[in-house]
């Protein structure tokens, strides 16, 4: 009974040193900058500047398959797996569109240009410039699956049709927390909303 109680004790430390690490991780990690517009009740408003993404297109819309295969190709650039095995910072949030085919994107730290990158070892992890955007943001806690963001991206769609807010069919999801963080994880679904003219 004794041993049983040490070996719970040393894993409830561990779980604890990792959860702290995580949350202090999360406060040095760059960012996708936006300023807030305009808070709702379920939503706000949010403008993005242009950005440059590391990217790669996923077969499949299926969150669950996809998410980890994408995040290990991406993961895999960043952590060296390039023609210099130079090694560029984590950043947040991972962003995934939200079509038949998604792509997922990792935000390169604003100290690089595009043309500073390496080249990737993998052929299709891909380069794209995000131009600046006005979009509309619902968030969520948890761990996120395919039912969930279905969920909110529907909740959000009601939301702005109640406002008689106009927007596109440009859906992403944003994750924020590596897959062995517990708390304070957040997620968001976001939408472009369309020009005002």
């Amino acid at each position: 009974m004794k041993i049983i109680l040490i070996v719970a004790g040393i894993i409830l430390l561990v779980f604890i040193a990792i959860q702290l690490f995580a949350m202090s991780s999360q406060n040095n990690i760059e960012t996708y900058s936006y300023k807030v517009e305009k808070k709702y009740s379920d939503f706000e408003i949010r403008t993005y500047e242009a950005s440059l993404f590391t990217s790669v297109k996923l077969p499949s819309n299926n969150y669950k398959k996809m998410s980890s295969k994408g995040f290990s190709m991406l993961a895999g650039y960043i952590f060296g797996g390039n023609e210099s095995n130079e090694k560029i910072a984590m950043t947040s949030p991972v962003s995934m569109s939200l079509e038949d085919s998604m792509t997922m994107g990792f935000l390169v730290p604003k100290k690089y240009e595009k043309s500073d990158l390496p080249k990737p070892n993998q052929s299709n992890i891909e380069f794209h410039e995000e131009p600046s955007k006005r979009v509309a943001v619902i968030s969520f806690g948890g761990w996120a699956n395919d039912q969930k963001i279905e969920k909110y991206k529907e909740k959000l769609v009601a939301a702005l049709e109640l406002e008689g807010i106009l927007y596109t069919n440009k859906f992403y999801f944003f994750g924020y927390n590596a897959p062995y963080e517990v708390f304070k994880r957040k997620n968001e679904i976001v939408v472009d909303l369309k020009q005002e003219k």
